[in-house]
Formats: C-alpha cells, sequence, structure tokens
C-alpha cells in the first residue's frame, strides 16, 4: 500500500509541477515587457505601429526606405533619400523628412539639402519646407499647393500602363494632365533660388504666378502683376530719391 501511495503522490506531485512551469512559460508571452532604456542604438530602419499593426512612421535608410504605402499596401516608389515618413491612422502616407547629398565622381555637389512636407489625404503634399543646395541648383523656401480631390494611389495603380505607352503618347499625355491640373500645382512660394532675390510668389489654379514681389541681392526691390503667360502688365518700385 504504502508503495502504490508512493506512486500515486509521485504521479501527481509530476502533474502538478508541469503544470506550474507550463503557466509561468505562457505568463511570460502575455505579460506586457517592462520599458527598457539603452544609451545607443545603430539600426537601418523602424516602424513604429499601432497595437493593430496599423502603420504610423518609418524610420529608415536610404537602403530600406519604403515605397509608396496607401491603408498598409506598398507600391514601389524610387526615393533616394533616408528620413522619415509620415502615415495617418489608416496607414497611408501623409508626410515626412528626406534628406541627402553627396559628390559624385566628378566632384559635383549631387541632391545636397532635405525637404520636410505635410500632403493632403491620399494626395500629394500640400505644404513643402525645402533646402537644396548642389551643382545643379539652389533653392529654399516655404511652397504651398493645391491638389486634385481623386485618390492618388490610382496615379501608382496605372504606372506599368503609363510607362509602357509609347513616349510621344505619354508625353502628350502628360502635358494635357499639366493643362488640366491632374497633379495640383503651386498657388504660393517663399523662395530664395539661383538668381539670388528673395521672393513671393503668388500664383492662379494653374500654378502661372500673377503677382510677384521681390527683393534682389543689391537691394533693389520690386512689385509684378502678370497675365496668365508671364506677361508683366504693371510693375511697381520704390520711387527714386530726391
Amino acid at each position: 500500500m504504502t508503495g502504490q501511495w508512493g506512486q500515486r503522490f509521485l504521479v501527481i506531485y509530476s502533474g502538478v509541477l508541469t503544470t506550474a512551469v507550463v503557466a509561468a512559460l505562457l505568463s511570460g508571452f502575455v505579460v506586457k515587457p517592462k520599458k527598457m532604456q539603452i544609451d545607443e542604438l545603430d539600426v537601418q530602419r523602424i516602424n513604429l505601429v499601432e497595437p493593430d499593426g496599423t502603420l504610423r512612421m518609418v524610420i529608415s535608410d536610404k537602403a530600406n526606405f519604403p515605397g509608396a504605402i496607401f491603408k498598409g499596401k506598398e507600391y514601389p516608389h524610387a526615393r533616394p533619400n533616408a528620413g522619415m515618413l509620415f502615415y495617418n491612422d489608416e496607414g497611408t502616407e501623409n508626410g515626412g523628412l528626406i534628406f541627402s547629398g553627396h559628390k559624385d565622381k566628378d566632384g559635383k555637389i549631387v541632391d545636397s539639402g532635405g525637404s520636410l512636407t505635410f500632403d493632403k489625404y491620399e494626395q500629394d503634399q500640400l505644404v513643402q519646407l525645402v533646402g537644396a543646395h548642389d551643382s545643379s541648383g539652389h533653392l529654399a523656401g516655404l511652397i504651398v499647393s493645391d491638389r486634385a480631390d481623386r485618390p492618388i494611389e490610382q496615379d501608382f495603380i496605372n504606372a506599368d500602363k503609363l510607362k509602357a505607352m509609347p513616349e510621344a503618347q505619354r508625353d502628350a499625355l502628360m502635358q494635357q494632365r499639366e493643362k488640366d491640373g491632374y497633379y495640383g500645382a503651386t498657388r504660393i512660394a517663399v523662395t530664395r533660388s539661383d538668381d539670388g532675390v528673395a521672393k513671393v510668389s503668388l500664383r492662379d489654379a494653374q500654378g502661372h504666378p500673377r503677382i510677384v514681389m521681390g527683393v534682389a541681392a543689391d537691394g533693389t526691390s520690386s512689385l509684378r502683376f502678370l497675365d496668365a503667360d508671364g506677361k508683366v502688365l504693371n510693375e511697381l518700385t520704390p520711387a527714386a530719391k530726391k
């Protein structure tokens, strides 16, 4: 009897111990991890997500920079930059901060600068703060744009179809789209560019400058009124000193 009770006790003890170990292991997977503190971290890309997995921000190097993402679906979109991208509550890109810059084999500065943008819902940028200065030109300023009401995702869906068009047909389509304001237009530009003029340009819905106020590097200032073709209708300059 004593032997049988001893065997039963070992069986019961073993079962209880196994249950306790399994419960302890499983609890390790459901308990939220404690906050981690580190002094330095080297990574190539960080994805910030909501508890349900919705993407909200990406910080990435150039090699792992994402394409265009709409509600979690990614489309090819080459952007040779590092930086971060912002995503709305639905996991669709709605802005970002990108930067780059290097010298090519000939010693020319290429793609040097940065850009901070905020996009219209399911569209392209409404506001851009940009600073670029390389061998091809210099631009620094604030740009405000109008954008179409259509979802821009359709352009990425049709990208291969557009690319497969004969060049002449594609060029004609792009010119017509530009004329129709298909991609939107710049409405306000506060810039300093290659000509050295600090300029405020107010534009119509087609992106044509209609009022331009500028101050050149030598202090010369002017206020010009233009028609849709860029012809100066009137210009105001400071009165000469007497």
